[in-house]
């Protein structure tokens, strides 16, 4: 098998390369999104609902987009996603040429492709966490996972420090443009992909002959039932659901931050979520190079979950563009770290034909509240009056208050501990 001993092999290169490059577009699409709302409405409220809009279904349909990538092809699942996305940002962009002064219609088309884009995200990203563990070595799935991710964040934050200023120079539409190009490009790297052979395990609803839509039901059971079993696993989950509705407020009003606060513009609403990128590359790296185990992993993911809530909630007083960056480098690290360890811990414990199930279920435990969380934020923003500092700090305060809490349990530590 081609993937024996050998990280970079042909087909998880092209996996990663077709991820990069539609990130690149896929950032330069959401900084023009951002700053689009923010000229053209002036509403966090506005904001709020469209970032909820695109969590929302992931949330909902990441269970079934888990089992579906135990069922099907996952490199046919990333093909036709990357088409339905690159179909929808192009249609848009199509819009915004032919009717740029139809406000309305157009914030309503941004609505209806972002929730498109929520619903290909639910069956695109457990199939592609599913597939790295078949594209690589079992003893270098860490490095995988670091370098996957690390790979995505580099384009990422290339389309992060130029897409503000793009931004300004090619405007919404073009951006809209490059955007849907890039998904076609990622669509056309995952036709070249081969993933070895695998027999899925039967349910045992499916020996009995049921019809396909009960076996996928039950199929899909069988993943909730492996998470709740893990008492570790799910209460752990569930506090990142929690952290990460208290940290939504602070990603819906930070073009408002940099607009009001930092008194700047596009461009520097790119710049800071560079740094972000930036900061989660160098967290990949340091995962993948110090590759802790038992106890020592655990601490390390514990203390970067108090970082995180502790940077954000400072940023919000900060008027210095270069503190900013510092900020947003540091929150960024201790992300990337983070990401790195909790994927390798459940990839690595967990069976191979139920793996696609149970990380389509850990990103709707973990990203449910987020859709509310983004919401909120948007509800809050407009009901202080852009009042950046005070929401930043109250939201920080309570997410260090949840990690405490949490981590202060035994079986979370233990989960977070196992190799």
């Amino acid at each position: 098998m081609e993937t024996a001993g050998r990280l970079l092999n042909r087909n998880f290169l092209l996996l990663w390369l077709g991820q990069s490059v539609s990130q690149l577009g896929n950032q330069a699409f959401n900084i023009a999104v951002a700053f689009w709302v923010v000229e053209k409405t002036g509403s966090a409220t506005v904001m709020g609902l469209l970032m909820t809009v695109a969590t929302l279904p992931g949330v909902l349909l990441g269970p079934i987009g888990g089992t579906f990538a135990d069922r099907h092809p996952r490199v046919r699942i990333l093909i036709v996603c990357d088409l339905l996305a690159a179909a929808g940002v192009l249609g848009l962009a199509a819009a915004l040429f032919l009717v740029p002064d139809r406000v309305g219609l157009l914030v309503a088309l941004l609505f209806v492709v972002e929730a498109l884009e929520g619903v290909i995200r639910a069956f695109f990203m457990p199939a592609v966490s599913a597939c790295i563990p078949d594209l690589a070595p079992e003893d270098k799935l860490e490095a995988a996972n670091s370098l996957n991710q690390f790979s995505i964040q580099a384009f990422l934050l290339i389309g992060q420090t130029v897409g503000g200023v793009l931004y300004r120079v090619l405007g919404a539409p073009l951006l809209f443009f490059i955007d849907g190009l890039s998904f076609l490009f990622a669509a056309a790297s995952a036709a070249f992909i081969r993933l070895p052979g695998t027999r899925r395990q039967p349910a045992p609803t499916e020996e009995l002959g049921t019809g396909p839509f009960r076996r996928f039901l039950a199929e899909t059971a069988e993943g909730f039932r492996y998470v709740w079993a893990r008492k570790g696993m799910r209460d752990f989950m569930l506090t990142c659901s929690l952290v990460n509705f208290l940290l939504m407020p602070v990603v819906v009003l930070l073009p408002f931050y940099v607009q009001l606060y930092l008194k700047k513009g596009a461009a520097w609403y790119g710049f800071l979520m560079a740094a972000l990128s930036a900061g989660t590359v160098a967290g990949f790296l340091l995962a993948g190079t110090l590759r802790p185990r038992g106890r020592a992993r655990a601490a390390g993911i514990i203390l970067s979950l108090l970082i995180l809530p502790l940077v954000i909630g400072t940023l919000g007083f900060l008027r210095s563009p270069a503190a900013a960056l510092a900020g947003s480098f540091l929150g960024g690290a201790a992300l990337g770290f983070i990401n790195v360890q909790l994927a390798v811990t459940t990839q690595s414990s967990t069976p191979a034909e139920l793996r696609g199930r149970v990380m389509g279920l850990l990103g709707t435990l973990s990203g449910g509240l987020v859709p509310l969380g983004m919401a909120l934020g948007g509800f809050l923003g407009d009901l202080t009056g852009k009042d950046v500092p005070l929401v930043y700090g109250v939201c920080a305060v309570l997410a260090v208050l949840v990690i405490v809490i949490t981590t202060s349990g035994r079986e979370s530590r233990e989960y977070l501990a196992q190799d």
